[in-house]
């Protein structure tokens, strides 16, 4: 049983809950028996308070079992880190990609291949008249992909394709990096019209950093630079692709992975964090409010 990271150490014990309605209804309370004159005045006398009485003794009990089967947070966190995978995404996000739903389906695929990489830290960069570092090199798949999802073409303008400096951008992440296994999957449909960073430049950096990279051209003839992707690629002992359907480009990605799965297991930590001490608390405080009522009805 598990929600959000959230679970319980003993789960079997959520099992006595049952035992609550049972014991209500099989094992009531002996009271002495009174006789009063006007027994609908009691009845309506005590009716609420009798209500409120049943409810905080449900609470307890409910409290208590939920303390018992120890409720506790699970974190995971992965070691060997120097041996792990670190991969950047460099997707183009210029208006040209709102064509054919390019950016859409681009989304889509980096979704999936981001859930094959468990074990590695992924960046992901994005540009158009700019670039710009919209998730830095982290673990957290599912912040990840969440601002994968709300990414939207436009969001680094429209008219320009500053591929180079993506590259050159992207490529700085890697500066304090200690892992032995850097790569970077670079995707446009366009060609660099951003004139901000030599492409010699960019490609100085990824080699500087061991980055192999891998160039991904959308579209067809004429759409994209095949010469200067190739450059890239080729410099970096990377490699160079094109596809012109959403099948050839999610076939790319199902390539890289494999062509890039780490061969050594990676050592999975879990963080627990007791929370047994927060349901244990409410269960006191009601019960001594459970206490205080009966007291002072005594």
């Amino acid at each position: 049983m598990s929600l959000y990271g959230l679970t319980f150490l003993y789960p079997y014990l959520l099992l006595l809950l049952f035992l609550y309605p049972i014991c209500t209804y099989f094992c009531k309370e002996k009271s002495q028996s009174l006789y009063f004159s006007n027994m609908a005045m009691l009845q309506t006398a005590t009716k609420n308070q009798g209500y409120i009485l049943k409810v905080l003794r449900f609470l307890v009990f409910f409290f208590l079992v939920i303390a018992l089967a120890n409720p506790i947070k699970k974190d995971d966190m992965f070691n060997n880190e120097r041996d792990g995978y670190e991969i950047s995404l460099i997707v183009d996000a210029s208006g040209s990609m709102v064509q054919n739903d390019k950016f859409s389906i681009t989304k889509e695929i980096l979704s999936d291949f981001i859930q094959k990489r468990a074990t590695d830290r992924l960046a992901l960069s994005i540009f158009a008249d700019f670039a710009y570092v919209a998730v830095p090199l982290t673990y957290d798949k599912n912040t990840f992909t969440y601002l994968l999802n709300i990414l939207e073409v436009g969001i680094a303008g429209q008219n320009k394709t500053a591929l180079y400096e993506a590259l050159y951008l992207s490529s700085n992440l890697f500066k304090e990096s200690i892992s032995r296994n850097k790569i970077a999957i670079l995707l446009t449909d366009g060609i660099d019209n951003a004139n901000t960073i030599p492409i010699d430049v960019a490609i100085s950096v990824a080699k500087k950093y061991g980055i192999r990279v891998y160039t991904i051209g959308v579209g067809g003839v004429g759409d994209f630079d095949p010469n200067s992707l190739k450059e890239i690629a080729s410099a970096t002992k990377g490699k160079f692709y094109q596809a012109t359907t959403k099948e050839e480009l999610k076939k790319i990605y199902n390539e890289i992975d494999t062509l890039e799965k780490s061969k050594i297991k990676t050592d999975q930590l879990v963080k627990k964090t007791y929370l047994y001490q927060y349901p244990l608390d409410i269960a006191i405080g009601l019960l001594f409010l459970l206490l205080f009522i009966n007291r002072k009805n005594s």
